[in-house]
């Protein structure tokens, strides 16, 4: 029997045959074998799809650049679709741009998990007596993960996806890749500079999660990365109470916005539909710059309408609430689950109460509660085979992070962190609610400067600010 080292080289020895796609002859598919278990490279394997746009300026190639985004584990990421988005910028002419369903997604080997419906109605700001019946809608997720995920489950981690990674280079025959990765895909990447820091050259991570936070303080934080947006269009609000009429100060305003919560509270005979749908509208449209004169005008329109359901019902109809995929069908993707499990979460069901409680009154807005409710670590069937990888930079070059000072998803200061612990650059896109932010974001000031770094080596100043995609409405302070 070959050896260990002997068997993982196998890997690296691939040699794929690309295909064409027959409406984009310039996009290449193939797939690729990988250890299920990297400690165990001679059992069982499991299959990787990638994608593929050469380099349109051949003369100025400078080696391939892989992109990860979303998650964790590719929860709504591009995979292979994510050279598309890179085609029509500078990178195509320099590099070959990879893409891939990371291990477990899309068309890669599936990790499954039956489908469980939700008992508990979606609320926003649940009672006590809804805390078990939460808890219960976990445990029973948990399970169907298991169920359905089998051996597979306990191999759905970080540090294997950044093999996976490193697998790919070597059958590329690339000496070392450039790397961009957004949000849990940030992490992956620093991940990956931490196992591999001979093979990683340029490297730009955007919207990271905190180096030093487990999965479960990633979620809580991001009740208070919510608040942060609520807070600064309150006070922009009440700079214009002459156009809006919500209050003179910030703390007036959102007490205006608590009064149409409880009004559309008692609207609805107790039920929690319209004033669920209303905290959803005031944290997602925080974060929008652009939205914020929009938002005041809703809570206008919502508070002048205290008695008519339906006005309130038509003004509210554009906000959602979850996911259709989690309860929709027999089976779906069960890789964000996994992912989070690299962490070890509370047991016991008072810890999630406690929290909240106290995120019901703190941070109701953009479902700030379902940061702190019981997740389906709280009922672990597997126990992470590694440790998390703290990430360092140790032999590679400095890249680059990217963080809007507004990011509703992954705190500001997660990218803070991660720049200082990894020594990168760090561009603060400023007063903005941007989330996925480098191309995929369409704001012209960071692609700029990305662009000149990832094409010609040229860094931004090591702290760098640039404007957000949508400025703040054009509506005069009382002051002005």
């Amino acid at each position: 029997m070959k050896g260990r080292f002997a068997v993982v080289f196998d890997f690296y020895a691939q040699r794929p045959r690309w295909s064409p796609t027959p409406d984009d002859e310039q996009l290449q598919h193939t797939t690729i074998e990988v250890p299920r278990d990297y400690s165990e490279p001679d059992g069982e394997r499991i299959t990787l799809a990638l994608s593929r746009r050469r380099a349109t300026v051949p003369g100025r190639r400078r080696g391939i650049l892989l992109g990860v985004n979303g998650g964790p584990g590719g929860d709504w990421g591009l995979g292979r679709a994510l050279p598309d988005k890179f085609a029509a910028t500078p990178l195509q002419e320099v590099y070959d741009l990879i893409g891939f369903d990371p291990r477990g997604t899309g068309e890669s080997t599936n990790l499954l998990a039956e489908v469980t419906v939700p008992r508990a109605p979606f609320d926003s700001r649940p009672p006590d007596s809804a805390f078990e019946i939460l808890a219960q809608d976990m445990r029973l997720r948990e399970e169907a993960c298991a169920r359905a995920g089998g051996e597979l489950r306990r191999h759905i981690s970080t540090p294997n996806t950044a093999r996976d990674m490193d697998v790919i280079r070597g059958v590329l025959a690339e000496e070392r890749l450039n790397f961009v990765g957004y949000a849990y895909g940030a992490y992956v990447g620093a991940v990956y500079g931490t196992l591999f820091p001979a093979r990683l050259d340029r490297s730009v991570l955007d919207s990271c999660v905190h180096p030093d936070w487990t999965w479960r303080e990633q979620f809580l934080w991001q009740g208070e990365a919510v608040q942060r947006n609520v807070e600064r269009w309150a006070r922009w609000t009440a700079d214009r109470n002459g156009t809006f009429g919500l209050g003179l100060f910030p703390a007036q305003v959102l007490g205006t916005v608590e009064e149409v919560a409880q009004g559309l509270e008692v609207l609805g005979h107790n039920d929690p539909q319209l004033r669920t749908l209303f905290d959803g509208a005031v944290g997602n449209r925080a974060a929008d710059r652009g939205q914020w004169a929009e938002l005041a005008l809703l809570v206008a329109r919502l508070q002048s309408s205290p008695h008519d359901a339906e006005t309130c019902r038509a003004l509210l109809a554009r906000q959602g609430t979850w996911r259709p995929l989690d309860s929709e069908g027999e089976l779906r993707v069960g890789v964000l689950e996994a992912t989070t499990l690299e962490h070890a979460w509370p047991c016991d069901l008072e810890v999630y109460y406690q929290d909240m409680r106290d995120f019901r009154k703190r941070f109701p807005y953009g479902y700030g509660v379902l940061r702190a409710q019981p997740w389906v670590g709280a009922f672990r069937t597997f126990e992470a085979p590694q440790a998390p990888v703290a990430p360092i930079r140790e032999g590679y070059p400095v890249g680059l992070v990217v963080q809007a000072d507004g990011d509703p998803m992954d705190h500001y200061a997660g990218g803070v962190a991660m720049a200082e612990r990894l020594g990168h650059h760090l561009l603060t896109v400023q007063d903005s609610g941007e989330h996925e932010v480098y191309v995929l974001g369409d704001n012209p000031y960071v692609d700029a400067v990305v662009h000149r770094y990832l094409v010609d080596g040229e860094l931004p100043a090591p702290r760098a600010s640039c404007p957000g995609r949508t400025s703040r409405p054009n509506v005069p302070a009382d002051h002005d």
